[in-house]
């Protein structure tokens, strides 16, 4: 019994291990040479056959669909691995800027991403889904610790988020972004309460009893 359990399990963790070569191999594939690349390609730095590829994704539309869902995970994963972090604002900020990356590596595939976002709504909602849920986990954690605002939803800043990395096809724009987002994540801060009363309390002092 359990030789046969053994046998029946190998080719199963063989499996698993060519489907994620695959994946990581396409993704360095389509990140350079955009969806048009060739699946050969693939294989080749998979370390696989190419029936092997097509055993596991029968389309080029199959493979791109995978990558990206691997991708929102792996971005899902972070979130909560980012909640034990000693900061919770910080935590934020470091998975919206590994959000940033994440666009910026897919750039290759982002034409035949949005073909197959119009012919998937599932894998739209599975996305919208898993990244809601992952910034949620982290915003709501900095606003319950008095860090961070509370009046922001977690699809008001991923629709913030979005909005920041649309042109992510022109020069420059990836550090631009990561600008912006140190901006957008300290205004969201909760200022502490001494400072906000001292900022009030100049503000109602007459300009000649300021200290200099």
């Amino acid at each position: 019994m359990d030789d046969h359990t053994d046998q029946t399990r190998k080719p199963r963790a063989d499996a698993v291990r060519n489907r994620e070569r695959v994946l990581e191999a396409a993704k360095a594939v389509f990140n350079a040479g955009g969806p048009e690349a060739s699946l050969e390609a693939v294989a080749k730095r998979a370390g696989v056959g190419i029936g092997t590829l097509y055993r596991h994704f029968p389309t080029r539309e199959d493979l791109f669909e995978a990558v990206y869902r691997r991708e929102v995970e792996q971005l899902s994963e972070l979130a909560e691995h980012l909640r034990s972090a000693k900061d919770p604002v910080d935590a934020l900020r470091r998975w919206l800027r590994s959000a940033v990356e994440f666009v910026a590596t897919k750039k290759g595939m982002s034409a035949a991403l949005a073909l197959t976002y119009q012919s998937s709504s599932e894998l739209a909602a599975f996305s919208m889904d898993r990244l809601t849920k992952a910034i949620g986990s982290l915003l709501g954690r900095a606003a319950e610790a008095g860090q961070m605002r509370g009046d922001m939803s977690p699809e008001d800043l991923l629709r913030a988020l979005i909005g920041m990395c649309y042109m992510h096809d022109q020069p420059g724009w990836q550090s631009s972004v990561l600008r912006m987002l140190d901006v957008f994540v300290d205004g969201l801060r909760v200022q502490p309460a001494a400072k906000a009363k001292a900022r009030a309390a100049k503000r109602t002092t007459p300009p000649e009893k300021r200290k200099r």
